[in-house]
């Protein structure tokens, strides 16, 4: 019984053990064509709309998102991607943890 029970608890730490390193992370995008004031909204919109994604916030000044997102629920690849189709390419710039 307690081989069982010491191989029941090796095996449950290794498939726990991705999960550790998973979390909340923070990227910076530079956001291209960005030209008039409702540009910020449909960037932040799209962004935002990714599943996993917690928040984004878009300066049209500096034309630049920062997105704050679980990385086991998507990759910066996607949030690209989710402004890349929404007519906004992204491209990150600065990682966070």
């Amino acid at each position: 019984m307690n081989k069982y029970l010491s191989t029941l608890a090796l095996v449950s730490s290794v498939l726990a053990a991705p999960a550790a390193f998973a979390g909340e992370r923070t990227v910076t995008f530079a956001v291209d064509n960005m030209t008039c004031a409702s540009c910020p909204y449909i960037v932040k919109s799209s962004m935002a709309a990714v599943p996993g994604v917690a928040k984004v916030a878009v300066s049209f000044q500096a034309r630049t998102a920062t997105v704050t997102f679980d990385d086991a629920k998507t990759s910066p690849d996607a949030i690209a991607a989710a402004s890349m189709n929404a007519g906004y390419p992204a491209h990150p710039t600065q990682k966070g943890s």
